[in-house]
């Protein structure tokens, strides 16, 4: 099984290099493509220095069984038929097939089934947000159709990736050492804030953000449910936070839902208030898990329920769950 990561220098791309590693992914070689800046950067993996490969159009993938693409949406869609036409499955982070009709949109513990049809040798991960939230509706779906759901989220520094990072970490030092506060990566500054905004706003006055878990989530449910989002920029370095409610066709106590999530794959429930224990961000980066808690009965809607979850938006919102999707396709005999 030949491997390769598009992107290996980014955020994500290095988190390819670790969840592959920790997982005992079953490769037997691993070939890092970057930009022509990467090109020559040297990573550690199993004990081996790899050295980053210029992306170029040819034939570099031809022996490639796996790509695992993090590179944005505009090099995705420059690439796809270079990396995909001798055969090779792209699985794509960015957002730039997951709402076309040919290419599946998985979710491993919603929907894996639906990488046995890839057409065009092309899946794609869903958005990060959606990614941790369908995990947990998933669980609640088995017990009753869910028909709408409203959430608000809670979006660390590092969904805009390393640079993301890198400014909210300067922003604490120079609000601490009272200097000027440089702002590039978002529209404010981060630090000490929250901004009611992550990416651009479209004409029905949603971000597409917000407008990529109403999208995605249908899609990967197959199924009609509503989603009404509002999604913020926090001042955490890393792992979303949402704020869930829903309702669904019959109701459901707090104790059915709390069942259903702790049988549900994927999922931990932190869920004792009496004890203050509830998921926060600050001690669950780097887990693989979606966590939710503070499972209770909507008060508006007697058929509605609410929680809190939390989920490490480069792990399982991005590497995690494409390896995972990569892992099930081997098991499947689905890649050649």
């Amino acid at each position: 099984m030949r491997v390769a990561i598009v992107g290996a220098s980014g955020a994500v791309g290095q988190e390819f290099l670790q969840v592959l590693e920790e997982r005992k992914f079953p490769l037997t070689e691993l070939v890092l493509f970057g930009s022509s800046r990467s090109a020559g950067k040297t990573y550690s993996f199993n004990g081996q220095e790899l050295v980053v490969k210029e992306l170029k159009h040819g034939d570099d993938f031809k022996n490639i069984d796996i790509a695992l693409t993090s590179a944005g949406g505009s090099i995705s869609k420059e690439y796809a038929e270079t990396i995909t036409k001798h055969g090779t499955i792209m699985i794509d982070n960015s957002s730039a097939f997951r709402m076309d009709e040919d290419v599946p949109l998985v979710v491993p513990e919603a929907n894996p089934e639906d990488c046995k049809i890839a057409p065009r040798n092309i899946i794609a991960n869903p958005n990060c947000t959606t990614i941790q939230m369908v995990v947990a509706l998933k669980a609640i779906e088995s017990l009753s159709h869910i028909k709408r759901v409203h959430v608000s989220t809670y979006q660390a520094a590092s969904g805009a990736g390393a640079s993301g990072m890198q400014e909210l970490a300067n922003q604490i030092k120079q609000i601490v050492n009272e200097k000027e506060i440089d702002v590039e990566a978002f529209q404010y500054q981060l630090a000490m804030n929250l901004i009611p905004q992550v990416d651009v706003f479209t004409e029905n006055g949603y971000t597409k953000e917000e407008m990529k878990m109403y999208n995605e989530t249908q899609k990967i449910m197959h199924s009609d449910i509503q989603v009404s989002a509002t999604c913020v920029r926090v001042p955490i370095m890393r792992a979303h936070s949402e704020t869930v409610w829903l309702e669904t066709e019959s109701p459901i106590s707090p104790k059915q839902a709390s069942e259903a999530f702790r049988q549900a794959e994927g999922i931990i429930v932190m869920d004792s208030p009496e004890e203050k224990e509830y998921p926060m961000p600050l001690f669950l980066a780097g887990r693989d898990e979606v966590f939710v808690g503070r499972i209770r009965k909507d008060l508006t809607n007697p058929n509605g329920l609410a929680f809190w979850c939390v989920s490490d938006q480069i792990k399982k919102g991005a590497a995690l769950n494409a390896v995972q999707i990569a892992e099930y396709m081997v098991n499947e005999g689905l890649v050649k």
